[in-house]
Parts: structure tokens; C-alpha cells; sequence
């Protein structure tokens, strides 16, 4: 499917089911995009942070871009990260995903090494570059360690070098300046602004927001789609009270127990054991070395879909 400017509704960030054994579970990965197209989503985000890119290998991340668009077949478009440390590393990305069929590429700003936000900018402007299709940036300063300043986003949408940002920042302050600068600016051309940000979606698409990125649509896309779908029509109330259950609901990535694990171990654990509980995917089991939820952590996550309607 051909990328349509600017990207709007509910794009999840695909989970990737893994088997016992670690590998790539495409039988359950396709009932997942399945189960996501039923709920009504707009696209499909490959190989993001729900995705648990950064634990992938490279021929595990091909079979999940090849898996998703050789499944979907165009019904959707389906952005893919390519998600890594430096320039030519992403570029190697870019190639492979786009010769998969990927429609868009995600990319954050170069980690490991230190940047200036010049470099940061000469990256972007380099991908773009050689990318085919449009190129997104993920704004996600917990995980690269450097934030995606309001007027370098702006600046490189300007040029016609990104076609949205994917706003993984908590920072709803910097947020708004992107939003405001593309009224400002009349409206970027072809320029989307999604947020990451599951339990503010409400407040986000009242900014202006285009769109939103939920690990947690996973779970529950409906809840997100009709979400979106009173923003839109200003039913502000009833977009609260989904807002709020969808947030009651978001309380289970917290189940793990932080003095053994870490957070990724327990909200993805958590997102993979309520898709297994409702009969999505095979296996819950997370990459290495997350640890795995323990029997009563995974009885919790049954409890919060239950609190939701969802079991």
C-alpha cells in the first residue's frame, strides 16, 4: 500500500511473538496482525520498542518486515523502524525493509555515540537520503539519551526530510511546540505528528495530533479506535471514560516484580501474557535476557483484562 500523507488514526507498534526457543513465531505474529486489521487499526508498526527491536537480530527483523507485508498485502500501511546506532547501520536497515515493502521508515536519533544536534540533523537529512519512502522520527529520549528539539522536527519537515514524528518522549510541553509550529507554518505539507503516549491520547489529539503509537493497542485495539474515533467527533466525554479505561487497563505493566526485573521485562511480559490469555499468540515469552513473568504475575495481567471487559 502506498504511504498516504499525513498519517492519521491508530498505528500500534506490533509485538513480536517469539516461540520457547527464542525465534520468530510467524503463525502467531500473522493472527496478530489479524486481530489488529479486525480491530479496525490504520496501520501497522513493525519493529519498534513494543516490537522489541533493540533484542532482535537482523535476520529475525527481516522475517518479521517480510512476515507483515507479505500477510497484510496492502490493506494497510505498514511503517518499519529502522532502529540503530549510527548512520550507515540504519541505512543498512532502510535497504532490507524496503525491499521487503516496507511503505515508511521510523528512526530515532544515533545512540551510543554523542551528537550534537547538527549531527543529529545531518542523520536524518542522510536516511532520507536513501530511503525510497518517507522517513519518521521517534522521538525516544529514555532509550537514545538526546530529545528531538520542537524546531529541529520542524525544520527538517520543512525540507520535505521527514514525514512525521512518532513522539515517545513524555514530554507533552515539547510536544505542543510541534504541533503549534506546523499550524503556524500553515500545516507542513504531508507532515504527521503521532503520539506515542497511550495514556494521554485524549489530551494529545484535543493538541492536534494526528494520530497515536500504543504498545498497549496490542491488546486492545478497539479501545483505541473508538478512542480516537470520539476525539474526532467530539464526544470529549465518552473519550474520557475510554481514555480512563484504557489507562485502568495500562496498569498491568506494572505486574513484574522491579526487584528482579526491569520495566521492559514487565510490560512487555505483560502485553505478550494478555495476548496469550486471549488466545492471540502461542508463547508470552520475551527476548533475552528480559525476564519472564512469573505465574502470579501473569494472574494479575488475567485480572486487568478482566477489569476491562477483555476476558
Amino acid at each position: 500500500m502506498t504511504f498516504t500523507a499525513p498519517l492519521t488514526g491508530v498505528v500500534p507498534p506490533v509485538c513480536t511473538p517469539l516461540t520457547p526457543d527464542r525465534e520468530v513465531d510467524t503463525a502467531s505474529l500473522i493472527r496478530l496482525v489479524d486481530h489488529l486489521v479486525r480491530g479496525g487499526v490504520d496501520g501497522l508498526f513493525v519493529l519498534g520498542s513494543s516490537s522489541e527491536v533493540a533484542y532482535l537480530t537482523d535476520r529475525q527483523r527481516r522475517t518479521v518486515v517480510e512476515t507483515v507485508v507479505g500477510h497484510v498485502g496492502g490493506q494497510l500501511p505498514v511503517l518499519a523502524g529502522v532502529i540503530d546506532m549510527t548512520t550507515p547501520r540504519v541505512l543498512d536497515h532502510v535497504r532490507y525493509v524496503t525491499e521487503a515493502g516496507a511503505d515508511a521508515v521510523v528512526a530515532t536519533a544515533p545512540f551510543y555515540t554523542r551528537t550534537h544536534p547538527a549531527e543529529i540533523a545531518r542523520h536524518f537529512r542522510l536516511i532520507a537520503a536513501g530511503s525510497p519512502v518517507p522517513v519518521l522520527a521517534y522521538d525516544l529520549p529514555v532509550s537514545v539519551h538526546s530529545k528531538l528539539a520542537a524546531e529541529l522536527v520542524l525544520g527538517l519537515a520543512a525540507e520535505g526530510v521527514l514525514a512525521g514524528l512518532k513522539d515517545s518522549s513524555g514530554d507533552e510541553g515539547g510536544f505542543r511546540q510541534v504541533v503549534m509550529g506546523a499550524r503556524a507554518r500553515g500545516g507542513i505539507s504531508g507532515f504527521s505528528v503521532l503520539t506515542g503516549s497511550e495514556l494521554v491520547v485524549d489530551s494529545a489529539l484535543a493538541m492536534g495530533a494526528d494520530g497515536v503509537v500504543p504498545g498497549l493497542g496490542n491488546v486492545d485495539p478497539e479501545g483505541y479506535v473508538r478512542l480516537y474515533r470520539y476525539c474526532r467527533e467530539g464526544d470529549w466525554e465518552r473519550a474520557r471514560a475510554e481514555q480512563e479505561r484504557l489507562c485502568g487497563l495500562f496498569g498491568m505493566v506494572a505486574v513484574g516484580d522491579a526487584g528482579r526485573m526491569g520495566g521492559s521485562s514487565s510490560a512487555l511480559g505483560a502485553f505478550k501474557a494478555a495476548l496469550h490469555l486471549r488466545g492471540v499468540i502461542d508463547c508470552p515469552a520475551t527476548a533475552e535476557p528480559q525476564v519472564p513473568l512469573s505465574a502470579g504475575e501473569v494472574e494479575r495481567v488475567g485480572k486487568f483484562l478482566a477489569g476491562a471487559g477483555l476476558l
